[in-house]
Order: structure tokens, then sequence, then C-alpha cells
């Protein structure tokens, strides 16, 4: 089967970069760029010690849009172009759902270490280890 769609979650860590170099050069097909801001509530913001507030949020809001500019930028340098979303939610979850809803075939990500005593998170970083684990589709991680 043909690869038609693929998503490439970026959040501005080189790793992320390698995975959209490695899709452009890789598939022949449409590619999604998707960032996905985390909800600043006092639970995900500097360990609970500061306060969400309107200016974070845009501040988080002008970062997303900062990275898939990027990532549009990138692909045009190559004579690609690349579709471009930005979406709240908790990454893993917002990833999986977005492959969901909008028929993605294959997911191209990078992986980041994680927690020492748990070697899967160590390898591929926990929002890589629960999209490979739970999602319908193939994933290829860079690392």
């Amino acid at each position: 089967m043909a690869t038609g769609h693929v998503l490439v979650p970026l959040d501005g860590s080189p790793l992320a970069d390698e995975a959209l170099t490695f899709a452009l050069e890789t598939f022949d097909c449409r590619i999604t760029v998707l960032n996905v801001v985390a909800p600043l509530d006092t639970g995900m913001s500097e360990g609970g010690l500061l306060e969400a507030g309107a200016d974070r949020r845009a501040a988080a809001d002008e970062r997303a849009t900062n990275l898939v500019d990027r990532a549009a930028w990138q692909a045009d340098e190559v004579g690609r172009e690349v579709e471009t979303t930005v979406k709240t939610g908790d990454p893993a979850e917002t990833i999986l759902d977005y492959v969901e809803e909008n028929d993605v075939d294959q997911v191209v990500m990078g992986g980041h270490g994680g927690r020492k005593n748990e070697i899967a998170r160590r390898l591929l970083g926990t929002v890589a280890t629960a999209v490979v684990s739970e999602a319908p589709v193939t994933v290829t991680v860079v690392r």
C-alpha cells in the first residue's frame, strides 16, 4: 500500500527537525506538520510554580506558529509543500487523535530520551513511546 499522507509532529527539537527532513526526502505524498501546544495549566507549567496567563499562552501560540512556519519554509527550500496545523492538548493524545481523524498513513517523529529507569522511554521519549504503542499506523522514530 502506498503512503498517501504522512504526519510529522514538531516540537522544536533537533530530532523533530531531522524527522521532517527525513519525511521530505523519503515520501512523495501529502505531508502535514503538527505542533501541539500543551495546556498551560498549573499542572503543566514549570512544575506548577507559575500561574497560566494570557501572556504565556500568547508566547506558546507564537512559538507554535513559528515552528510550523519554519517547517513550511524548510519544505519550500527543497521544492515541496507541507500542510501546517497547531493544536492544543496532551501531545501524544493529540497526535493520535489527528492520525485517526485525518486519514494519516504514517507518522514520522523525533524521539527523545526520558526517565532512566524505563528503557523504552529512555530510548524513544514519552510522547514517541505512546504514539508507537498506540498508533494504528506505521510510526518511524528518527533518532
